[in-house]
């Protein structure tokens, strides 16, 4: 059931550690292909020794290894399709609520766009102090999940709530969170990003700025929440590694427009984020153009209108358009809404303090039907590519 998914154990410095054994060989056993960080306090309670055999992997606990080879974070969480922590102590949780980032596990968690699950396991009145409380509840405002603990003895000889959940429900609840219960399971999308080039000659082009970053957050945001995802990408230099996002790699306006028209019926989601170039060069010069005049002169025309043409073939996907405008802009978004026949338009104001193109914050609106937008404010666009899926998410729940 979980053949192919990626997963990253965490295992922090608790007494429970030595129920990884197990739970990685549950893991292993289902098909998961596991990854094991440790923190050096983890150390005391089982080796990495163990766990590597059993995940059939390296075990990451530092930054660099005794090689000084560096162990990379960031490629780390790009690989995982979830990032289980288990157990989570007090003193981890406290450091992922309050932004601290002092081991690899904790860098790596800050760095994760995939499904993130806890099982927290510490003491009885540990577990049930208000920081403790407060600090789960902070961490599932994040969209992370919490495996609730489970009574029974603790360390102390106490009796009570803190133990983490067994091995087995550990794994039961992973493939809940990838089978069937998360509100996308089921749905398929289809996303543009990132700009399109216009050719001029064989190395001069028409383009924007754009980086694609937005358009990957909502894939990949969509397939977190159990969509399967075709991302038709614009030439960028990033990427998305989810393995429930399949990418399309196209350069041209016309390229893009034919691959989202090939995959457009069968989508029940179609986000269109790309900043597609509007005109191309009516004639592609052959080879490499010379630089022996003045001035040039070139002839434009316009590409097709891919939005346009998306909500006039409209039947059950849930349409939604970028608006990238300099003035009026609820507006001018509220227009192309109406003109272009989609359900939501995320709008967003270029000026000197939000150019929106390659950056990884952006200030948008979401304008809807119901004629009350509204206003995120200043986000990251993993942050807003969240909030988008949970709308959409909200207004087609009850869809089929």
């Amino acid at each position: 059931m979980l053949n192919g998914k990626k997963i990253i154990l965490g295992i922090t410095g608790g007494i429970a550690a030595y129920k990884c054994a197990i739970l990685v060989r549950l893991l292993v056993k289902d098909g998961a292909n596991v990854r094991v960080i440790m923190t050096k306090a983890a150390k005391e309670f089982i080796t990495p020794q163990t766990l590597s055999v059993l995940s059939k992997n390296k075990v990451y606990s530092e930054f660099f290894d005794h090689d000084l080879t560096w162990n990379n974070h960031v490629e780390l969480a790009e690989w995982a399709d979830l990032l289980l922590i288990a157990p989570l102590t007090a003193n981890s949780l406290a450091k992922m609520a309050s932004g601290q980032c002092d081991n690899l596990l904790l860098a790596t968690y800050f760095s994760a766009r995939s499904i993130i699950m806890h099982a927290p396991a510490m003491d009885l009145e540990m577990y049930k102090h208000p920081t403790v409380a407060k600090n789960l509840k902070l961490l599932s405002s994040f969209g992370n999940y919490i495996i609730p603990p489970e009574t029974g003895e603790l360390a102390s000889g106490l009796i009570g709530e803190g133990r983490m959940a067994e091995p087995e429900s550990i794994l039961l609840a992973v493939k809940k969170i990838f089978c069937n219960k998360l509100p996308l399971t089921g749905k398929k999308a289809l996303v543009n990003a990132g700009p399109t080039y216009e050719p001029i000659d064989q190395v001069r082009f028409i383009g924007n700025r754009s980086s694609g970053r937005m358009g990957i957050a909502i894939a990949e945001s969509l397939a977190n929440q159990g969509a399967l995802v075709t991302l038709v990408l614009g030439p960028s230099h990033l990427n998305s590694m989810h393995s429930n996002v399949n990418v399309i790699p196209v350069e041209t306006t016309a390229q893009m427009h034919d691959v989202m028209l090939n995959n457009y019926q069968n989508a029940d989601i179609v986000v269109c984020s790309a900043a597609v170039a509007d005109y191309t060069p009516e004639k592609r010069i052959i080879g490499k153009m010379k630089k022996v005049s003045e001035e040039v002169k070139l002839n434009l025309i316009k590409t097709k209108d891919i939005l346009l043409e998306l909500g006039q073939k409209k039947q059950k996907q849930f349409l939604v358009g970028f608006a990238l405008e300099t003035e009026n802009l609820l507006k001018n978004a509220n227009k192309k809404r109406i003109q272009k026949n989609c359900d939501l338009i995320v709008a967003n104001l270029s000026s000197s303090k939000n150019t929106a193109f390659n950056s990884e914050y952006n200030e948008v609106f979401f304008v809807s039907d119901d004629n009350n937008p509204i206003e995120l404010g200043l986000k990251t666009k993993q942050d807003i590519a969240k909030e988008l899926v949970q709308l959409i998410i909200d207004k087609t729940k009850g869809s089929k």
